[in-house]
C-alpha cells in the first residue's frame, strides 16, 4: 500500500521513497508531488550516494545534522533513480563527494579513490540504460588532500584513472566557525585553510589538469574564498549551497539581519569570473528557516517565497548562466522531497526568459562540468 504522501513528516516521505523503489510501487503511481514544468530537463550537480546501515543511528541530543543523514541510512542508485523518475525530466547527475566507500588499507591518501571507483561503477550501472533515461553521475567529483600540496597530483592521476570518462574534479571543503555548535560533526577544518600555502599549491594541481575545485565553505568565510579566487584565477571554482547563509547556534536569530552582508560577498564573489554558483542547500539545517524539519512538510509554494531573497540575489549577481539549481539529495530530505525541491526552484525562476531556466536547470551544470549529454 503506498504510504501517505503530499507534506508529511520527513519521516513520512522517506517512507515514501523506500516505497517508491520497492515492488510493490506501480510505474503510474510514481510520482511524489503535482510537477511543474515537468519536460524540463534537468541536470542535478550535487547529489550524494552513500550506505551507512552500518554507522549508529542518532541518539538523543544529536545535532539537526546528524538527525537528517540519519533519514536516509541507504541512499544508492535504486533510491537516487526514485527520485530521479518522481516527475521532474531528470537526464543526468554528478556526485559530490561525501566520505563513502573509501578503501580499507592502502596508503591513507590515496583512500579517497575508493569512492571514485564506486560512483563510476554506479554510472556505468545507469549508462546501461537498464534503469532508465536518467545518466547518474555523468561527472564526479570526488576528494583528496590538497594541504599535499605538489604531492596531491598522483592522487588526482588515480582519480582520473578510476573514472577516466568522468572524473571532473574534488571538493575539500573549508568549512570552519569559531562556534564549533555551528557544524557540529562537520567542525573538521582548521581556521584560515584556503589561504595555506600547502592547500593554494594542491589548488594549482588541480588548475594545471584541467579539474575544478568545489567549495562548500559558510557565508562569514566568503571573503577567504574571494581571496582565494583571485588568487587562483585558472582554476574554475563552484561555490557549493549559496555558501550557506547561517541561522543557528550563535547565530540564531541572525540570518535575515546578516542577509545584507551576505549579499554584498556574493557580489564580491560574482566579480571573479572563474566562479560559478551552485544554487540550493537552503534546506539543510545551517539556515535556521521555519521549514526545516516542519510537520507538515512546507510546499513547494511556501519554499519558494522563504527561500526567494537568497536565490533571486545570487542569480542576480552571477548571472544565470553562472548558476546552477542542485538538489543536495539526500541531506536535503530534512525540509522536503525531492519533486517539492525541484518544484519551488521553478517557482522562484518563473519569471526567467527560456534561455535563463535552460542554463539554470541544465546548461551551466552540463558546461561547468563539462558533461556530453
Amino acid at each position: 500500500m503506498r504510504p501517505a504522501t503530499g507534506h508529511g513528516s520527513p519521516t513520512e516521505q522517506c517512507e515514501l521513497a523506500d516505497w517508491l523503489v520497492s515492488d510493490d510501487a506501480e510505474e503510474g503511481e510514481k510520482t511524489m508531488a503535482d510537477i511543474i514544468d515537468p519536460e524540463r530537463p534537468i541536470v542535478d550537480p550535487h547529489h550524494h550516494l552513500w550506505d551507512r546501515r552500518f554507522v549508529p543511528q542518532p541518539a538523543a541530543g544529536a545535532t539537526d545534522f546528524e538527525r537528517v543523514i540519519g533519514l536516509s541510512p541507504l541512499y544508492l542508485l535504486d533510491q537516487l533513480n526514485a527520485d530521479a523518475k518522481a516527475g521532474h525530466n531528470v537526464v543526468a547527475t554528478v556526485f559530490l563527494e561525501c566520505g563513502a566507500f573509501y578503501r580499507a588499507d592502502g596508503p591513507a591518501e590515496y583512500r579517497c579513490v575508493g569512492e571514485t571507483e564506486f560512483v563510476n561503477g554506479v554510472a556505468a550501472m545507469s549508462a546501461s540504460g537498464l534503469y532508465g533515461k536518467a545518466r547518474a553521475c555523468a561527472g564526479i567529483v570526488g576528494h583528496a588532500d590538497l594541504t599535499l600540496g605538489a604531492a596531491v597530483r598522483p592522487v588526482l592521476e588515480a582519480h582520473r584513472s578510476a573514472a577516466p570518462a568522468r572524473f571532473r574534479g574534488i571538493r575539500h571543503s573549508p568549512a570552519w566557525d569559531a562556534d564549533p555548535a555551528v557544524l557540529g560533526m562537520l567542525q573538521r577544518n582548521p581556521s584560515g585553510l584556503l589561504a595555506e600555502p600547502t592547500f593554494r599549491a594542491g589548488l594549482a594541481e588541480l588548475a594545471a589538469m584541467g579539474l575544478s575545485y568545489d567549495c562548500w565553505l559558510l557565508a562569514p568565510q566568503l571573503p577567504e574564498l574571494i581571496a582565494m579566487a583571485r588568487a587562483v584565477p585558472d582554476l574554475t571554482i563552484i561555490c557549493d549551497h549559496l555558501a550557506t547563509p547561517l541561522g543557528t547556534a550563535s547565530y540564531a536569530g541572525r540570518r535575515d539581519a546578516d542577509f545584507a552582508e551576505w549579499a554584498g560577498n556574493i557580489e564580491a564573489l560574482a566579480g571573479c569570473p572563474n566562479v560559478v554558483m551552485k544554487v540550493g542547500g537552503l534546506a539543510m539545517p545551517f539556515g535556521g528557516f521555519p521549514s526545516f524539519m516542519a510537520e507538515p512538510m512546507a510546499t513547494a509554494e511556501a519554499l519558494a517565497d522563504e527561500w526567494r531573497p537568497w536565490i533571486e540575489t545570487a542569480i542576480a549577481a552571477f548571472g544565470a548562466d553562472r548558476c546552477m539549481f542542485e538538489s543536495n539529495f539526500p541531506v536535503d530530505r530534512g525540509t522536503c522531497d525531492y519533486a517539492t525541491l525541484w518544484n519551488a526552484f521553478k517557482l522562484v525562476s518563473a519569471a526567467a526568459s527560456e534561455d535563463e531556466k535552460t542554463a539554470l536547470f541544465s546548461g551551466t551544470a552540463a558546461r561547468v562540468y563539462r558533461l556530453s549529454l
